[in-house]
């Protein structure tokens, strides 16, 4: 019979809640969070960690506290940050998504125009000429990444049409994106110079970007987000406050972006892991409707989001004090069984998909979740035309992150019909 210490070595979240910390990157690089999490939602679903590598902190992990927490915008606060990770002194950055109400609400309706509904069924077709062009353009029968060859060149496709960025520099999107998601190690000062090195980098672009475009004649006039920006009192001063610029720029970034090419690797990846869901999908093409927010959820692309606490809060049983951190963890809301029925399983015509955490609530709801969704269908849409399975031919590769979870690699081949 095993003792409690070797039942603890093989099964580490069956321990302590103190003796495991869900904040580890690799948690989610070697896919190994859900039985964490689970433990956290039955025994202390509003936890405190007394030690991290980012300082205490609380983690939510059952959907309706999230919500609770994600709608309580009076009580806690975006402005310290929204990650794990502490702001960066030498680049303090501020942002929309980091700003509690009156700064939030008049930025981001500057730029909301970009994403409203007349704007988005003018992006369709873009989309889906844009999408067709790169899976013909696949090898069939052979091995490659998914993840570079449609993933993160549709995204970033889209991404330099919202900016109206020059399109052969568009891989510059990329990395940019990748830099301002990727944490440095603690006490890695190289890593940290070239990280801010290359923020200002995608600044000084963007700068060069805003002055050409306000000099430019108003008939060339577009309806990108820098030109959204210019037009709108709120933001017209905002390449005058560099650290405001870069800290919106880097969340139409990001937001843009990274979400939107995770979910694709990881539909592929979902279906393949279920293959009757696969089938049921060649069965009927239309559930594509009801799968793509199944994926989002699935996928959760951001993992958490982060507040503080303005004020001392009574949550769960537990009183947060004011000053805390506080991660609302979107990854373990999406998988609490007590509120989505066989919340584990990947089910692509789920009575109500959209019953997720992967968008936020509130104020700070994702604002581009329409046009993540319709990349999604738009691409499979075109994805079921062609090809009866993408299938997965070896291991994924997870990016090394508490925040976004993403991959590098998907090595698939193509089947056609």
């Amino acid at each position: 019979m095993q003792t409690n210490a070797q039942q603890n070595a093989e099964k580490p979240w069956l321990g302590g809640l103190d003796s495991f910390d869900v904040s580890r990157a690799s948690m989610f690089s070697k896919d190994v969070w859900r039985p964490y999490f689970k433990r956290l939602r039955e025994d202390s679903p509003v936890h405190f960690h007394h030690d991290s590598a980012f300082g205490p902190y609380w983690s939510v992990t059952t959907f309706n506290h999230i919500m609770a927490v994600d709608k309580n915008n009076q009580q806690f606060s975006s402005a310290s940050g929204i990650t794990l990770v502490d702001q960066d002194p030498s680049l303090p950055t501020t942002s929309f998504i980091t700003a509690d109400q009156p700064r939030h609400g008049p930025e981001r309706k500057a730029v909301q125009p970009v994403v409203a509904p007349k704007n988005l069924t003018h992006l369709e077709s873009l989309i889906r000429d844009r999408s067709v062009e790169i899976l013909e353009s696949l090898p069939i029968g052979t091995p490659f990444n998914w993840v570079d060859a449609v993933s993160i060149n549709l995204t970033t496709q889209m991404l330099a049409t919202l900016f109206g960025f020059p399109f052969a520099e568009r891989y510059k999107l990329t990395a940019w994106s990748d830099n301002f998601t990727n944490g440095v190690r603690k006490g890695d000062i190289e890593g940290a110079k070239a990280r801010e090195a290359m923020m200002r980098e995608c600044l000084s672009y963007f700068q060069d970007l805003w002055h050409q475009r306000k000099a430019a004649p108003e008939a060339e006039a577009g309806f990108d987000l820098i030109t959204l920006m210019q037009r709108d009192p709120t933001t017209a001063d905002m390449v005058d406050r560099p650290m405001d610029y870069l800290g919106n720029l880097g969340l139409l970034i990001v937001g843009g972006n990274d979400t939107t090419r995770n979910s694709i690797t990881g539909g592929v990846l979902a279906l393949n892991q279920n293959p009757a869901e696969y089938e049921k999908l060649r069965a009927n093409p239309s559930l594509i409707t009801s799968m793509v927010p199944e994926i989002i959820r699935w996928q959760t692309p951001l993992t958490h989001m982060r507040r503080t606490a303005l004020e001392d809060v009574e949550l769960g049983g537990k009183t947060i004090r004011k000053g805390d951190k506080v991660v609302m963890w979107y990854i373990s809301g999406n998988r609490d069984e007590t509120v989505i029925e066989h919340a584990d399983d990947f089910i692509i015509d789920r009575a109500n998909p959209r019953h997720h955490v992967s968008f936020g609530f509130g104020i700070h709801r994702c604002m581009g979740n329409r046009l993540a969704e319709m990349q999604l269908r738009v691409l499979w849409e075109e994805i079921m035309k062609r090809f009866r399975q993408v299938e997965v031919v070896g291991p994924e590769q997870r990016v090394h992150s508490n925040f976004v979870r993403g991959y590098t690699e998907l090595p698939v081949v193509l089947h056609p019909h």
